[in-house]
């Protein structure tokens, strides 16, 4: 499958499932030789991604925000 093909059928997907995908594929950029921090701070990002991976944010259609923000303050 070529990039084209796979971008494509990736933005067919729902908001949240593409938010994973560009949550792994960034992950994957990741190198920890690149900078060094110490033990605690290791810990402490990881403490912080296990917080944001166990309480997803919800997400919405930016359409649905517009709309329901022209209601209320229109």
């Amino acid at each position: 499958m070529n990039i084209e093909t796979l971008t494509e059928q990736a933005l067919k997907l729902a908001p949240a499932s593409r938010a994973q995908i560009a949550e792994i594929l960034l992950e994957s950029l990741d190198y920890e030789e690149d900078f060094i921090v110490s033990e605690a701070w290791r810990q402490e990002i990881q403490k912080r991604c296990k917080e944001i991976d166990a309480d997803p944010a919800i997400l919405i259609d930016g359409e649905k925000v517009m709309d329901e923000l022209k209601q209320r303050y229109l």
